[in-house]
This record gives C-alpha cells, structure tokens and sequence, in this order.
C-alpha cells in the first residue's frame, strides 16, 4: 500500500458511475477499499473504475450477508454507498444501524438529486443532474440545441469527485474528534459547484445566457477548436493579450482587425478567417510550429493517442494494468507517492455467516 491514506478502510457497497469512481480515487490515493458485491459478480479487468480493491462477496438479500457487512462495518474509517435514498434503511445497514455499532464511521452517500427533496426518489442521469445545476445549457453551439458533455460534469466531477472529496474531508474530522458522520452528496448540487465561477460572472453581467456567445464556450475564435487539413483538430486558447500576440505572429497574421480582440461583434468574421489560416496545414504541422509556445496550443488527442503524447508519456500520466491502457493515479505527492493500480483481490478477515 501506497499514498497519503494509507492504513485507512473504506468499504464500497453499491451502485455504478460516480460511487466506484470515489471509491477508486480513495484506493489509488492509498485507502483499502473493500468492495462488497454479490457472489459471482466479479470485477471485468476492463473495468478501470473497479481497479485496486478487495472484494468482499456478500448476498444483501441474505441474514448472513447483512450480518457479514454489519461486521466489515464495524472495523471500517468510511462506507461509500449509491443505492436510492431508503435503500440502505431497508437492508438494515443504514446509518442509523451502523453508526451506533461504530460511532467513527463516515457514511458517505451518493445520489443525483440527494437523500431529500421532491425529486429524491426519481430515477435520473448524469444528463438530468447538469440540467437542473444551469451547467447543461451552458453548453453547446448558438442555435443548437444543449450539449451532453459525457458524464463528466454530473457522475465523475459533480459526484464522484466531489465525494471523494468529502469523504477524505469527513475523515480527517473524524480521527480529529472520534466522530462519524453521514455526507449526502448529490450530483445535481456537486454540479451546480462547479459552476460557481460561471454564476460570479453571470451575476456581473460578464455571461450572456445564450451558448456559444462568451469567451469560454466557444464564440470567440482566439478560444476554441479548428479543423485541419487533414481532417483532424488543434484547440487554441490564447485568451491573454500577451498570448494571443503570440498566436498572431506565429500564424503570420498581419490583418488590422485582429487587434479588436474583445470586440464580440467581431468575433464571428475573426473565427472565418482563423479557420481558413488552420485549414492550410495539418495537425502536426501545427504542432511543429505551435506546440510548446505561449499560444496556448494543444492537438486534438483521441482516446487511442492521448497515452502515447510526449508530454503525458513523460509524466507518466497514464499506465497500463492488465493489459488495459488507463489513467494513472494521481494527484503526484512529495513524501506519499502512490502506487499504480492493482488487479483486484479477495478481502480477507470476513466470512458470510
């Protein structure tokens, strides 16, 4: 075991998505995760958000899985749990339950809509969570209908992340003062968080409402993605003046109405003319000339190219468990550096029954 928590012992009971991905954000930082799923069900090495655990077989449906995981319980610092709220309750293993047997225990839950609330017990997405934070319409072309990004904004950022965050921060008040807790996370508020920089601007009037028409969403053409000519992409985002000076001497771009930076009535004639000057060379032509410069440049990497980046390569930022290309753990620690990932293995020091 490797990392800053280290010694630490979350148990991981339920759910896809957002819960695997903070229980395995705690395990590549350290943690033994112990994975409780029901017998047979096993982990696909392919799955990357289930690497690095224990696993614990235990049928929930069962008086002796219950009782097995009321034991796990008890010995455990966090539970990490994504069942609908009442789920828990009914099963007998909520925290009402397992915080009298083990007053320490962080409870950490997750959910899209939260344990209350009018909407608690729907059903829903990733898609329906960002769409109620204000962060889905904020996404996507002028004129065009909202753009899903992924599932990064509501599963992995909003909740799984914010999670993991919140367990880590649950913990160390817990080994501060002896006491447990229950952290209810929901998607739909972790993804209004991340928003908060986008509601500061809107409340000063510096985000128009509508897609496409603000800096950082793609109306203005010193910050978004062109088309090569070789059919592929580059991405630019010489948002500072002193940067974008140095896009426009690196494309030999001499036009006068280029100076107008921030004149947004000008960005749609400007965002023509820079494409047709990307459209001259291909992707890595641009990056002999780009690549490493204060133009705030970067390709357009797939998921098949990304690994193999001289630049991730050399730091390292993604490795191969299994025969399976994955990101490496992180964030990079001075004095706890983490471990890469791990098969996972059979939990030992519990039995069913």
């Amino acid at each position: 075991m490797a990392g800053p928590l280290d010694g630490v012992r979350i148990l991981e009971v339920g759910g896809i998505g957002p819960a695997p991905f903070a229980a395995m954000m705690l395990a590549d930082n350290g943690a033994e995760v112990i994975r409780v799923h029901r017998p047979g069900a096993g982990i696909a090495k392919t799955d990357v958000l289930g690497r690095s655990r224990r696993i614990a077989e235990l049928d929930l449906k069962s008086i002796e899985g219950i009782a097995a995981l009321r034991r796990l319980a008890r010995d455990a610092d966090g539970l990490v749990e994504g069942f609908r709220p009442g789920t828990m309750e009914r099963l007998g293993i909520g925290p009402a339950a397992l915080l009298t047997e083990n007053p320490r225990l962080v409870f950490g839950r997750m959910t899209g809509w939260g344990q209350t609330g009018p909407l608690a017990k729907a059903a829903g997405h990733d898609i329906n969570y960002i769409a109620l934070s204000g962060a889905l319409a904020a996404i996507g072309r002028p004129g065009s209908c909202p753009v899903p990004p992924l599932a990064l904004v509501g599963d992995f950022g909003g909740g799984g992340m914010y999670l993991a965050f919140a367990m880590t921060a649950a913990l160390v008040h817990a080994q501060r003062t002896g006491k447990g807790q229950v952290v209810d996370c929901a998607m739909a508020e972790g993804a209004s968080l991340l928003m908060a920089a986008f509601y500061g601007l809107h409340a000063d009037g510096e985000w128009q409402a509508e897609r496409g028409r603000n800096v950082l969403d793609g109306a203005a053409h010193f910050y978004d993605t062109y088309e090569t000519a070789d059919g592929k992409h580059i991405a630019i985002g010489a948002i500072e003046p002193q940067f974008y000076a140095e896009l426009l001497k690196r494309l030999g771009i001499a036009d006068p109405a280029f100076d107008a930076q921030m004149d947004r009535s000008a960005w749609p004639t400007l965002k023509e003319k820079i494409a047709a000057v990307f459209r001259t060379r291909t992707r890595d032509e641009w990056r002999a000339l780009l690549e490493g410069t204060d133009a705030c440049f970067a390709p357009v990497m797939s998921m098949a190219e990304a690994p193999s980046h001289a630049h991730m390569a050399a730091r390292g930022a993604f490795t191969t468990t299994d025969g399976v290309v994955q990101p490496a753990p992180g964030p990079r620690y001075s004095a706890t550096p983490l471990a890469p990932p791990r098969r996972p293995e059979a939990a030992s020091g519990w039995r069913e029954g």
